[in-house]
C-alpha cells in the first residue's frame, strides 16, 4: 500500500491524489508504514505539561545509500539489477518492477543534493512537466517515488538502444538519408514537447536515444528533460533559473540562452541545428580553444558552411542548418515541424538533381 505526501505542506493523500489541492504541488509517492506497537514506558518522573518526549528525527540516507543499490528492492516494487551511470545530480539504474515483471530506469537523485531545495525543486518540476508528455519519440516519467529513507526518485521505460553521440563515436559522419530519418523524428518529439509549453533546453547527442525497432529501424527519443522549462513560467520556476544561472550543455546553447534571455521552441531548433551539422560532419559549426570561446563565437561570429565542411551534402540542407542556428530567433523556423519539413524537401531536392544529373 502507497500513500502521496505533498513535498510542501506534508499533508498525505490516498494513492488516487496526483496534485495537492492547498498548493497546487504535484505529489509524491511514499510506501505506508504499518503501525507500529509502542513500546512499553519506563516508570519515571511524570512529563511537564502532560508532553512526551519527541522521537529524533529520521536520519537523510548517505551517499553510499543511494550509489550501492544493486539487489535491493526499493520500496518493495523495485528490484534493482544495475548501474547505469551517474552524473552531478543523480545515479541511474536498471531495475525490474515487482508486480508486472517490465523493465524500469530510476533515476536517484543523489543525496548530497536532497537537502538543496533548489535541486529537489527541479528533480520534481522534471517529473511534473514529463509526465505529461506522450509520444513515441519522448522519453516519458512513470512515477516519481520516495523511499521510506527519503530516497527521492523518477522511474522511467527501460530503453534498450545506443546514445546519438555513441553512434557519432562508432560510425562517424552519417548518410544524407540516415540523418534526416533521425532529425525528423527528434523533430516530431520536440514539437510535441513545444506543443505543451515545454522547452527542453538541454538538447545534445547525448540525450538522443536511438532504440532499434523490431523493422531494423532506428527509433529515435529524445532522453532527459531535467533541464526542461515550461515558457510560462510560475514565480517558484522563475527563481530556479534566473538570469544569471545558465543551465544546458555551452557547445549547443543558442545565444539567448547564453545570455539569460526567456526561452521558447526556437531555442531547441537552434541546439538541433548544432546537432545535425555534428552529426553530418562530426565537426561543431563553431570554433574555440574552449567552451567559453565557443560561446562568444556564437554571440559574434556565423556558424561555419555545412558544404566547406563536406561538399556532397545539398545546398538546400547546409540552408535548412543555416537558418535553423540564425542568432536572431526571429529568423529561425517558427515551429519544429517547419525545420523537419526543411530537412525533407532538402533530401528530395538532392534525389531529383541526382536523376537530373543521370539523365544528361
Amino acid at each position: 500500500m502507497s500513500e502521496r505526501r505533498c513535498p510542501k505542506c506534508g499533508t498525505v493523500y490516498a494513492d488516487s491524489a496526483r496534485f495537492c489541492p492547498r498548493d497546487g504541488n504535484m505529489l509524491v509517492e511514499v510506501q505506508a508504514k504499518p503501525p507500529t506497537p509502542r513500546p512499553p514506558s519506563a516508570p519515571g518522573p511524570p512529563s511537564m505539561g502532560g508532553t512526551t518526549a519527541r522521537t529524533p528525527p529520521q536520519a537523510k540516507p548517505g551517499l553510499d545509500r543511494a550509489s550501492s543499490l544493486l539487489g535491493e528492492v526499493l520500496d518493495s516494487r523495485y528490484e534493482v539489477q544495475k548501474k547505469l551511470g551517474e552524473g552531478g545530480m543523480s545515479f541511474v539504474y536498471l531495475a525490474r518492477e515487482v508486480g508486472s515483471g517490465h523493465d524500469v530506469a530510476i533515476k536517484v537523485l543523489s543525496p548530497k543534493l536532497a537537502t538543496d531545495k533548489s535541486s529537489v525543486e527541479r528533480l520534481r518540476r522534471e517529473a511534473g512537466l514529463a509526465m505529461r508528455l506522450d509520444h513515441p519519440h519522448v522519453c516519458r516519467i512513470l512515477r516519481l517515488g520516495e523511499s521510506e529513507d527519503g530516497l527521492i526518485y523518477l522511474v522511467m521505460p527501460f530503453l534498450k538502444g545506443e546514445l546519438l553521440s555513441d553512434r557519432e563515436v562508432r560510425g562517424g559522419p552519417m548518410s544524407l538519408a540516415a540523418g534526416i530519418a533521425i532529425l525528423r523524428q527528434v523533430c516530431a518529439g520536440l514539437h510535441h514537447a513545444h506543443e505543451l509549453q515545454i522547452v527542453h533546453r538541454d538538447l545534445k547527442p547525448e540525450n538522443i536515444m536511438l532504440v532499434a525497432e523490431d523493422s531494423g529501424r532506428d527509433r529515435a527519443v529524445v532522453m532527459d528533460f531535467g533541464l526542461a522549462k515550461e515558457r510560462r513560467a510560475d514565480p517558484a520556476i522563475a527563481k530556479l533559473t534566473a538570469t544569471g544561472i545558465i543551465l544546458g550543455t555551452p557547445e549547443f546553447m543558442s545565444p539567448e540562452q547564453i545570455r539569460g534571455k526567456p526561452l521558447d521552441a526556437r531555442s531547441d531548433i537552434y541546439a538541433l541545428g548544432i546537432v545535425a551539422f555534428e552529426m553530418f560532419t562530426g565537426k561543431l559549426p563553431f570554433r574555440g580553444r574552449n567552451a567559453q570561446e565557443m560561446m562568444i563565437a556564437r554571440l559574434r561570429g556565423q556558424p561555419q558552411k555545412l558544404r566547406q565542411v563536406r561538399a556532397d551534402l545539398p545546398e538546400g540542407l547546409e540552408s535548412a542548418l543555416a537558418r535553423a542556428m540564425e542568432a536572431n530567433p526571429d529568423a529561425r523556423y517558427t515551429t519544429a515541424l517547419e525545420f523537419a519539413d526543411a530537412l525533407t524537401a532538402s533530401h528530395a531536392g538532392s534525389f531529383f538533381s541526382k536523376i537530373k544529373e543521370k539523365l544528361k
